[in-house]
């Protein structure tokens, strides 16, 4: 009787733990990773619009973007650095902000922008040309400023490329 019951203890404790790594494993990834942050410049005609944003810059910050995030600040936003150029598809799931979705080429020209996007969409939202670089921002924020299609972006991740 002992033996048994010393036996279902220890496998409680067993199940017990499993369920407490699990739990761990599935909490870690709702974690924000502290991305690096730069200057980023939009130049439409004569106008420099100036932006703070976070870099993504591998697979697993690109996976994970602005998912879940509540707020972004005026004049933020996040830049995502893909190893080449070609055909980008963006979705919201999880995105609980609107975002304008500016698509740029390797040349530093935005290609298209995807503006004022539906939060936690799974819809695929496509460059529709290639682009290198993708940039979002507050939505509304590229028609307030009257950021265009041609509009040329720079930043220090941009250069360095």
């Amino acid at each position: 009787m002992i033996s048994r019951l010393l036996r279902l203890a220890a496998f409680g404790f067993t199940l017990g733990v499993s369920f407490f790594t699990a739990s761990l494993a599935t909490n870690a990834g709702d974690d924000q990773t502290q991305l690096r942050t730069e200057s980023l410049v939009v130049r439409s005609g004569d106008r420099e619009h100036r932006f703070e944003v976070e870099v993504a810059e591998n697979d697993r910050e690109r996976a994970r973007g602005l998912m879940f995030r509540q707020e972004m600040a005026a004049g933020h936003g996040m830049l995502f650095i893909f190893e080449g150029e070609g055909d980008r598809y963006f979705w919201m799931k999880n995105t609980p902000l609107p975002l304008d979705i500016i698509y740029i080429s390797a040349a530093g020209r935005i290609v298209s922008i995807a503006a004022d996007t539906t939060p936690f969409s799974e819809a695929a939202i496509p460059s529709g040309k290639p682009a290198r670089y993708v940039l979002e921002l507050n939505a509304g924020t590229s028609a307030r400023l009257e950021i265009n299609t041609g509009d040329v972006v720079s930043s220090p991740s941009m250069a360095a490329e």
